[in-house]
């Protein structure tokens, strides 16, 4: 009886989605129809014209080579899934993460969200061609449940494999874009991630010296930060790898940022 019952209430559901799902489907169906077009010749009055199209059968897709993780500053799930499904936002995730651990997959992994904006990692200045954004039902000024954390790890899990995603490539939006983003915030745990093989940390720094000479401006470049604002850079990095949100610079700073620039040389 239970079982016919919970039948009954799938069947009477409504998705809330179903439009905007149908607009999904014929954009990427669109894009579809382009990639399997025969590539048109080029040609101009001083370039010859083949006489024939060659296309090559040694091709793939194009596949990311980052993850980006972003907390939403929304109230809920649905806030979120209804802001990444109206066209005025323009803005989008291929991952919705909710408090209790719902995963949305929004978005194919192999097509480009519009999550990262305008951001930089080491030479990369256009992180939404290489990247998955995934977004954290989160206000900023609150923990991350376990619930929530346990699905990120396996999802990122699966996108590691799948991917072959390096372990330095599992950054924050706050990383890549440290003048306009904080997220996710100093709640976030990093060395969770970083444990289970996604982003990398640090050991201990007891003991540690740091030598005469060393530029801390340098190695928060040569790790990927953009140094144009470098205090911004520094506080994104205080963030991430010491879930610290003061402004001021410190020996203490400079060992863990030694200590990580070494894994980089």
């Amino acid at each position: 009886m239970a079982l016919c019952l919970l039948l009954a209430a799938a069947a009477c559901s409504v998705n809330p989605y179903k439009t905007t799902n149908r607009s999904y489907k014929h954009q990427a169906a669109a894009y579809a129809r382009v990639i399997s077009q025969s590539p048109l010749p080029v040609g101009a009055d001083s370039v010859p014209v083949p006489p024939y199209w060659a296309g090559t059968v040694n091709f793939n897709l194009r596949k990311p080579n980052f993850v980006i993780i972003h907390h939403t500053a929304q109230q809920s799930c649905p806030q979120t899934l209804e802001t990444f499904t109206l066209t005025r936002t323009q803005v989008s995730a291929h991952y919705v993460i909710c408090r209790d651990g719902t995963i949305h997959h929004m978005l194919n992994d192999y097509l480009r969200a519009w999550q990262a904006g305008v951001s930089k990692w080491g030479n990369i200045t256009d992180v939404n061609s290489v990247s998955i954004g995934i977004e954290l039902d989160n206000s900023g000024f609150e923990p991350f449940p376990d619930a929530q954390i346990n699905s990120l790890l396996r999802l990122l899990s699966t996108l590691k494999t799948d991917y072959h995603i390096p372990a330095s490539n599992f950054i924050g939006h706050g990383d890549i874009a440290p003048t306009r983003k904080d997220d996710p915030s100093a709640y976030f745990p990093w060395k969770i991630l970083a444990d289970h093989g996604f982003g990398l940390w640090y050991g201990d720094t007891t003991g540690i010296t740091v030598p005469s000479g060393f530029s801390a401006v340098t190695a928060l470049r040569l790790i990927g930060y953009d140094i144009q604002d470098s205090s911004a850079a520094a506080l994104a990095f205080k963030r991430h790898f010491e879930q610290d949100t003061l402004k001021t610079w410190g020996g203490g700073d400079e060992k863990v940022l030694y200590m990580l620039y070494r894994g980089y040389e």
